[in-house]
């Protein structure tokens, strides 16, 4: 299934000359005010919010986390009503984000918090993924919630649970295609 994302700037090689005079301005700044000026950016643009944080590999707090996840899930999803139907462009990063916050969860020992949010990402992923035309983004969840299949392979949980937590994703799937496999393989263990 072919996959349209948004271009990602290509490395600088050289300094641009249009930035030169900006980057002189920064220089004389003290990191304080660049600090201040980079977090006001932050709570200006939850983009430049995720990058930072990628950028930067700031841990945060369980309760932290799930707002973040749950944050990156409705900017991941979104798409404008008007566009149902057509190949719409969809925030990539977004998912990125879904995907890196779900694996932190479950390196801090989160996995049932992770599981909730993973049936957050598949009924709001599969919604858009309906409403799309060709369902670019169906890879992308699916590389999300991968981080959540793979440590329940591997978690010390009873089956019963682990089949519910299946039973419950293929349920959220409006689509019926999404990791389709990979939950019945779980559900059956």
């Amino acid at each position: 299934m072919p996959q349209r994302k948004p271009k990602k700037a290509a490395p600088a090689r050289k300094q641009p000359e249009s930035t030169a005079g900006l980057r002189q301005a920064l220089g004389r700044r003290t990191k304080a005010e660049l600090v201040d000026f980079l977090l006001e950016l932050a709570q200006a643009d939850r983009r430049v919010l995720r990058q930072l944080t990628a950028r930067f590999n700031v841990a945060a707090a369980p309760d932290e986390l799930v707002a973040s996840t749950r944050q990156a899930i409705a900017d991941a999803t979104d798409f404008d009503e008007r566009d149902i139907n057509r190949n719409f462009d969809y925030d990539h990063e977004a998912y990125d984000e879904v995907k890196r916050n779900l694996g932190r969860l479950i390196k801090a020992g989160q996995l049932r918090l992770a599981m909730q949010l993973a049936l957050e990402l598949m009924k709001q992923g599969s919604y858009q993924v309906e409403m799309s035309d060709e369902g670019m983004m169906t890879e992308d969840i699916e590389d999300c919630l991968s981080v959540v299949i793979k440590a329940l392979q591997k978690a010390d949980l009873r089956a019963e649970e682990r089949r519910a937590w299946s039973t419950a994703m293929r349920a959220n799937d409006r689509v019926g295609f999404i990791a389709t496999q990979q939950l019945e393989s779980l559900g059956n263990r």
